[in-house]
């Protein structure tokens, strides 16, 4: 398995980063993409990258909670973080119209300028949305031609928005979201809809722990070690098996992240 979402840097994890590493490799998670999101989050993982360069990539950019805080400064410096091999996709970026955080204007201009560090470059981008789809998709789609990749991680929408991004071949990344029976119901029929060669799991962690965890956890930090259960419950969804789900998912994440 590989997580292709977890966000390291978060002080949730300051007293046992590396643990947290070697408990999901206890899991079954062979690979893990770090997710970075702001100045300090962006030369955190990346320097974890270069540590545990065999089992580890990492992102850069800036969330859009923090697009008020964006200069042309920072994003030179985002595009210093992605020149750096080990560092496979530009982002986390978009648009997070659900808790305005960040003015609108000024979450979209940093996407903007995300989406061209990923053209120059020639890299994936790692995009996040939420309440924003009908401003995030007339951007992504006039950029889309020039990009290579791009997921929509953590997908959290319906289904109008999923065969949108589909219908842009963006790939789409699932988290403990669709099993939560509060909140996330209506992926369990959409996951089934998402192609294997464009379907990747994560955890977002230390955010999203699944409610499918028996027992459950005292803690309600996610981590990667509880990335099977999302695994479980796509599995479930597609009316597949588990290691189908885990097979296909690894591949398309080696290919979307071109880990060796």
């Amino acid at each position: 398995m590989i997580d292709i979402g977890i966000n390291l840097a978060s002080d949730s994890f300051d007293n046992d980063r590396e643990q947290v590493i070697q408990d999901g490799l206890e899991a079954g998670v062979s690979f893990f993409i770090l997710t970075g999101s702001c100045p300090k989050s962006n030369t955190a993982v990346k320097a974890f990258a270069h540590k545990h360069s065999d089992i580890t990539r990492a992102t850069a950019g800036i969330h859009p909670h923090h697009a008020d805080d964006v200069t042309n400064s920072v994003i030179a410096d985002v595009r210093t973080h992605c020149e750096d091999p080990l560092v496979a996709a530009v982002g986390e970026t978009g648009l997070d119209f659900f808790r305005d955080l960040s003015d609108r204007k000024k979450q979209q201009k940093a996407f903007e300028a995300h989406l061209q560090i990923a053209i120059e470059l020639q890299k994936p981008i790692f995009l996040h949305q939420r309440e924003s789809h009908d401003t995030f998709l007339p951007i992504i789609k006039e950029y889309r031609d020039q990009l290579t990749k791009a997921v929509v991680h953590c997908f959290t929408d319906e289904k109008r928005a999923l065969y949108d991004y589909l219908d842009l071949d963006l790939h789409i990344g699932i988290t403990g979201w669709i099993a939560d029976e509060r909140r996330g119901t209506h992926l369990v029929p959409l996951v089934a809809d998402i192609p294997w060669n464009r379907l990747m799991i994560e955890t977002d962690g230390p955010y999203l722990l699944p409610r499918n965890i028996r027992p459950k956890p005292k803690s309600r930090r996610n981590e990667p070690k509880y990335l099977p259960y999302v695994a479980a419950k796509v599995a479930e969804s597609r009316q597949v098996e588990v290691s189908k789900v885990i097979e296909e998912t690894t591949r398309t994440a080696k290919e979307f992240f071109n880990i060796p």
